[in-house]
């Protein structure tokens, strides 16, 4: 059994050395543990701290491509790099490296593909009252988008088995983290999450600029990511809510009568037209999701044949040995 840990950099030298030590070097029932990190375009030091630090592998960009890009890169080349189980964990050592076992037991033990760590968000300390308050309501909302009962929506400290990995497609160019919750629930991968601890923060994060800045461009991620995998669902009920707006203007016409009320009838008329429009927009929407269901099987069984071939794509960039190779 081989885990491989991933760990996305950017601009990380100062900061690597101490989640690289705090990684485990034995886990019952792993045979192999190499570690793995994604350099995405940092201008600092990072390439050689890793190859200082003894990390196996190294995919590395020119310039940065985001953290979704990053992730999935990871991704690709820990599967072709024959991981039995891949780890995702920060660089800024937000993470306890500990958990690593907790964190990939229940794939151990069968009953789980994807496992994600839950932090004690409200005994965070550096947690400020607003941001605790936003990363509750961000996993409620992404928990009733995705079917599932992930307390920490946003945690990025994460246990993949092969299978699950096989599976992941990310769209957005933004965070991995909602979309792949809503995406699993869809696709009916099994998911678990497991209670972790945090360390004490080293530095802020780089993701986004400010707390409304986050919530905007997750809103955005969450609301694109469930119009993708449950279109219906959403137009449905949109539509739902403007033919039932039109339907109770259009009784208050009737009621008042046509003195005075004529606007109502208007209005009425075009919420009735833009519901049914919307319904059927979903219907639309429904056939095409379909679609992306046989292209996203597709696209599982030709990794499969790829794997198989024992030869990465032409723009894996991974390297066997500590070393680094460009984009």
């Amino acid at each position: 059994m081989k885990l491989i840990i991933q760990i996305p950099c950017y601009n990380e030298a100062e900061t690597l050395h101490v989640a690289i030590h705090d990684l485990p070097t034995h886990i019952d029932g792993i045979d192999v543990i190499e570690t793995l990190i994604i350099n995405d375009g940092s201008a600092d030091n990072t390439v050689e701290e890793a190859k200082r630090l003894g990390v196996n592998h190294i995919v590395s960009f020119r310039r940065n491509r985001g953290l979704a890009y990053g992730f999935m890169a990871g991704i690709n080349a820990c599967l072709h790099l024959g991981a039995d189980i891949i780890v995702n964990t920060d660089a800024d050592n937000q993470y306890a490296g500990a958990d690593i076992a907790k964190l990939v037991r229940p794939i151990l033990d069968g009953v789980a593909d994807e496992v994600i760590g839950a932090r004690p968000i409200d005994d965070t300390p550096h947690f400020s009252r607003r941001k605790k308050l936003f990363q509750h309501l961000g996993s409620y909302v992404v928990r009733r988008a995705s079917g599932t009962d992930i307390p920490d929506a946003p945690s990025g400290f994460r246990a993949y088995s092969r299978e699950a990995a096989l599976r992941l497609n990310v769209i957005n160019q933004y965070t991995y983290t909602l979309e792949t919750i809503i995406q699993a629930g869809y696709n009916r991968i099994a998911l678990t999450s497991v209670p972790i601890d945090t360390n004490p923060e080293l530095r802020k994060s780089r993701l986004f600029k400010s707390m409304w800045a986050y919530m905007r461009r997750s809103g955005s991620v969450i609301m694109r990511s469930y119009m993708m995998y449950r279109p219906l669902s959403f137009f449905g009920t949109a539509g739902a809510i403007l033919f039932l707006a039109g339907v109770i203007l259009g009784i208050r016409f009737l009621v008042l009568g046509a003195d005075g009320h004529t606007q109502s009838l208007i209005l009425a008329a075009v919420l009735l037209l833009a519901g049914w429009q919307t319904f059927f927009m979903g219907l639309q929407a429904d056939l095409i999701a379909a679609n992306r269901r046989l292209l996203e099987d597709i696209q599982y069984n030709v990794r499969r044949m790829e794997l198989q071939t024992g030869e990465p794509p032409a723009d894996l960039l991974t390297a066997h040995e500590p070393g680094q190779k460009q984009e």
